[in-house]
């Protein structure tokens, strides 16, 4: 094979011979310290965004991708008339009503607070995964009369476990809402749910407090006529901020719709900025790796300056000179990065499929997710490769200017 001749004394160069082995084992501390920056910045980088995406697609799976209310009667008072008009919306695919409120929870193990939702169990499995996550019972179990109760509740495997109740057993509730008037002022009322159902949503937050009841038992426990949002879920979870706008364009002003990504930006900034915190901090080991780049080329610059004196004077230009070294640099980054982005991949991969790395039940996340985005590994492979020529610019400039008698002078 016919090598052009920059490319060919580049690689000899590389190559040291015995007398030149010091030069040889700084290039290959160089090359090393690139692969293992580049490997840690992208495994760094598929912890972040996995656990963006596993925490989204938890988020996602118990809440609506757009939530609407009415600014005008503090509700909806027809929500079967207002799912006909919001499924005029482009983009909307499901449509559910929701009551919401707070309440005492007490059973014969304990008791917690705990945030009622009133839904239609139908509808609800339209925009949410609420049905899919029931462990125990059926969602369905909302619509039947429970003897003996005001009605059913779904509630959350910790929250079930804190209460100390199972699957058929009966809790008191207490709401704000729920006191009557007696000869000695409001006394509050005690209503009682039977459990129909046990969920686990993937989220602490939802499976130690929150609890799922039909529509008119909210109603009845909150003292509600109306409903008070509605849920919608989108084709596609990118389009949620533009079904958002279209939502009060389309229906009106009096229509204020917000989508999961305003209502969790303060999570989500955050992860981004912790993201970036650490790409900036493992970052600067390829800055290191690039330093030796520099140290090892300006060795061998003064090492090679009989070299680079006789190939002048055999012709070679300044330009050919500079390409050697540049060359140079670039072998060495190329194949530190590519080294490096092999082993990143291929160490996200195994530890994310086998998940290796587990947390404490006290996270809502059990094992810590490696997910590796193309575009991140595209911009952390150029990223190297043009730190790396950015880290041969000095060194082979210096070998160009490089005059062959002051060279040779003293050899």
């Amino acid at each position: 094979m016919n090598l052009p001749f920059e490319l060919y004394v580049a690689i000899r160069y590389l190559i040291a011979r015995r007398r030149q082995a010091f030069l040889s084992v700084i290039s290959a501390v160089s090359m090393t310290g690139v692969a293992v920056g580049v490997m840690a910045l992208i495994v760094a980088l598929a912890l972040m965004t996995g656990m963006q995406q596993e925490l989204r697609d938890r988020i996602i799976g118990s809440a609506a991708h757009v939530y609407v209310y009415k600014l005008i009667g503090g509700g909806f008072v027809d929500y079967l008339e207002e799912i006909d008009k919001l499924k005029t919306v482009p983009g909307v695919v499901g449509v559910a009503p929701a009551i919401l409120g707070r309440a005492v929870a007490t059973a014969g193990g304990g008791e917690a607070f705990i945030s009622l939702k009133g839904i239609d169990p139908d509808l609800e499995s339209q925009v949410t995964d609420v049905r899919r996550s029931v462990q125990q019972g059926s969602l369905d179990g909302l619509k039947e009369e429970q003897a003996n109760a005001l009605g059913g509740v779904v509630i959350g495997e910790d929250l079930a476990f804190s209460l100390g109740a199972v699957l058929g057993d009966s809790i008191s509730v207490l709401t704000p809402q729920g006191a009557t008037l007696s000869p000695m002022g409001m006394v509050p009322r005690v209503r009682r749910l039977t459990v129909v159902g046990v969920f686990d949503l993937g989220l602490r937050e939802y499976n130690s407090s929150y609890g799922f009841v039909n529509l008119d038992v909210a109603r009845r426990l909150f003292r509600k006529e109306q409903v008070d949002l509605m849920e919608l879920r989108v084709e596609a979870l990118e389009d949620a901020p533009a079904v958002a706008k279209a939502v009060p364009a389309t229906l009106g002003s009096d229509y204020l719709a917000e989508d999961w990504g305003q209502l969790n930006s303060a999570l989500f900034s955050a992860l981004w900025l912790e993201k970036m915190a650490i790409g900036i901090t493992i970052g600067l080991i390829i800055m290191v790796a690039a330093l030796n780049i520099v140290a090892s080329l300006v060795l061998l610059v003064m090492e090679k300056s009989r070299d680079i004196a006789i190939l002048k004077t055999m012709g070679a230009s300044s330009a050919s000179i500079r390409q050697i070294f540049i060359l140079q640099g670039a072998i060495i980054g190329t194949i530190g990065t590519s080294i490096g982005a092999f082993c990143g991949t291929a160490l996200s991969f195994v530890v994310d499929r086998y998940r290796l790395i587990q947390l404490p039940d006290v996270y809502d996340v059990t094992w810590i997710p490696f997910k590796l985005a193309l575009g991140d590994l595209v911009l952390v492979v150029l990223g190297a490769l043009g730190v790396c020529l950015l880290a041969t610019l000095y060194p082979s400039s210096q070998a160009a200017r490089y005059e062959p008698a002051e060279a040779l002078r003293y050899q």
